[in-house]
């Protein structure tokens, strides 16, 4: 069953509707309860996917990989060469 929004022309009151598209619209507003309401068109909301049981897999692929893997870092080390080490000399490295 769709959900339908409605205006009231007297107080400008906007309300929602949740009925079968074959029941008769509210004659009444809840708000001021004048008889002047008008039905409101919109784009509608389309699909909407709501709680558990979705998946990534589930969706569109925009062709991209949707994470990437990190590349492993290489580090180089400097030796220091020894006449230039500022240890004391019981250093062992």
């Amino acid at each position: 069953m769709p959900t339908y929004d409605f205006k009231c022309n007297t107080c400008e009151h906007t309300f929602e509707k949740f009925q079968s598209m074959s029941s008769p619209n509210p004659s009444n507003c809840p708000e001021c309860g004048a008889a002047t309401i008008s039905k409101l068109f919109s784009a509608g909301s389309g699909v909407i996917f709501k709680g558990s049981g979705f998946y990534q897999t589930d969706y569109k692929s925009s062709g991209k990989p949707a994470t990437k893997t990190p590349e492993p870092k290489t580090e180089t080390k400097k030796e220091t060469p020894a006449s230039a080490h500022t240890c004391s000399g019981s250093c062992s490295h």
